[in-house]
């Protein structure tokens, strides 16, 4: 699995600064001795996480947030990429393979939109098919997974960088960008809607992109 994280802050993000220092003390049993000022932790289990935190700015771009963040990953021969605002049951060691597989700088996971509505087929006045909610419309959309080369920052001007415009245009210009197809579950949280269903499936103990 991976272990190492780098998480790119922007707006308030003390906040999730604030979290870590406190990690034991959100997930373990404490005792707080209060005359002698000591804290002992219980029961301290953990995750096997080394978690960098960079602030990239309020108002960066995400091409922008890449680039302030590749001095800690320049070393390395990729670097596993997501949004954080999308959710699915994608095989990252498959995609890591496939991604080394094709040689190339930056590999993007496809997936198709969860359908909302009811898709009929016509002739004439008639209905001759109907399939409730079906995924997309045929098409693939960016699904925000990528694996890319720590050279990509070469293709990133600055803080005001687009990342899904200039950069991934001129990867895709060059052949140095791969497609990975995801046919599995995926699902944005982008709206009141998507928080709800999401958490009524992870309230449901069903969420299908829990895999630990």
């Amino acid at each position: 699995g991976i272990h190492e994280f780098i998480i790119c802050l922007g707006y308030k993000g003390y906040v999730i600064k604030e979290i870590f220092p406190n990690y034991f003390l959100h997930t373990s049993d404490v005792t707080f001795d209060i005359a002698a000022n000591e804290m002992t932790v219980h029961r301290n289990s953990s995750e096997p996480w080394k978690v960098t935190l960079v602030d990239t700015g309020d108002g960066t771009m995400i091409g922008g947030r890449i680039k302030r963040i590749i001095p800690y990953v320049e070393n390395d021969e990729f670097f596993c990429l997501t949004y954080g605002d999308g959710v699915g049951n994608i095989d990252i060691t498959a995609l890591i393979n496939f991604h080394r597989s094709e040689n190339r700088l930056c590999t993007i996971t496809a997936t198709q939109m969860p359908g909302r509505f009811g898709s009929i087929q016509c002739e004439g006045n008639r209905v001759t098919a109907f399939q409730e909610k079906p995924r997309g419309d045929g098409g693939w959309i960016n699904g925000g997974f990528f694996v890319a080369s720590p050279c990509v920052s070469e293709y990133i001007e600055g803080d005001d960088s687009v990342w899904e415009r200039e950069p991934l245009g001129k990867l895709a210009r060059e052949n140095q960008l791969s497609v990975y197809f995801h046919k599995g579950f995926w699902q944005p949280m982008d709206t009141l809607r998507d928080k709800t269903y999401l958490e009524e499936l992870w309230q449901s103990g069903q969420a299908p992109w829990k895999l630990w």
